[in-house]
């Protein structure tokens, strides 16, 4: 189609993407609060989440930190949650591979599970989007997130300080956590990578600086894709 719409592509995004803030907010304000309760000041809560801008992977970087574990760890456990946006970027490849470095980078930065569900959907769905709109659809999506993680990870920084020792939230991290994956267990590959990360977080657990959780999602992601590629070769065998 040759009538491009960026304006209306950047709103259409940001309606798509609005839905999110109900998650995105409370989430935000837990890791503010726990990454203060873990002894990390103001400045250092806000280049964490500015810089990194990945909550899965700052809450295991603060596990860690609060474990004594080596930068190193901390910094190759926190890639390793993250290998899924790299997954992410290659999907988007065809769709915004073409667009000016800068703009490559900026959405790079800003490529989260809720943008990128929304994003790759609608491409999918008008396959016929311009380059323009292709990138307007993925800023507005990403515009009432984004700010709204700066804001409540600094509202639970702030917030966390007033918190008394006694009731701290450390408990709050591994309810995250199960509130993070329990929706992605939606097909085998999923289930079995989850049980196999499971059985072989617990059996290496002893291994210095949680280096068993390294083992264990390496571990479940060589079980999802061995899993995903036997059920797509009994469905070659099938047909």
């Amino acid at each position: 189609m040759s009538g491009s719409n960026p304006k209306s592509a950047y709103w259409a995004g940001f309606r798509s993407g609005s839905p999110f803030v109900l998650v995105v907010g409370p989430f935000a304000l837990l890791f503010g609060v726990v990454a203060t309760n873990a002894g990390l000041d103001l400045v250092e809560t806000m280049t964490m989440t500015v810089l990194v801008i990945a909550g899965a992977s700052q809450f295991t970087a603060l596990s860690l930190m609060q474990e004594h574990a080596p930068t190193f760890i901390v910094l190759a456990t926190a890639l390793a949650v993250n290998l899924r946006l790299a997954m992410y970027s290659a999907a988007m490849v065809p769709h915004l591979g073409r667009a000016p470095r800068w703009l490559r980078m900026l959405t790079a930065y800003l490529l989260l599970d809720q943008v990128f569900a929304v994003a790759i959907t609608r491409y999918e769905e008008r396959p016929d989007m311009s380059m323009g709109e292709k990138i307007a659809y993925f800023l507005g999506a990403a515009s009432p997130i984004v700010p709204l993680w700066y804001l409540f990870s600094w509202v639970g920084a702030v917030a966390g300080k007033a918190i008394p020792p006694q009731y701290a939230l450390d408990f709050a991290v591994p309810i995250t956590f199960i509130a993070l994956v329990a929706p992605m267990l939606r097909s085998l590959p999923h289930v079995a990578a989850a049980l196999v990360s499971v059985i072989a977080a617990l059996a290496l657990a002893g291994l210095p600086f949680d280096m068993g959780l390294i083992v264990a999602a390496l571990l479940a992601m060589m079980t999802g894709a061995q899993v995903e590629r036997l059920i797509a070769r009994r469905s070659r065998g099938d047909a």
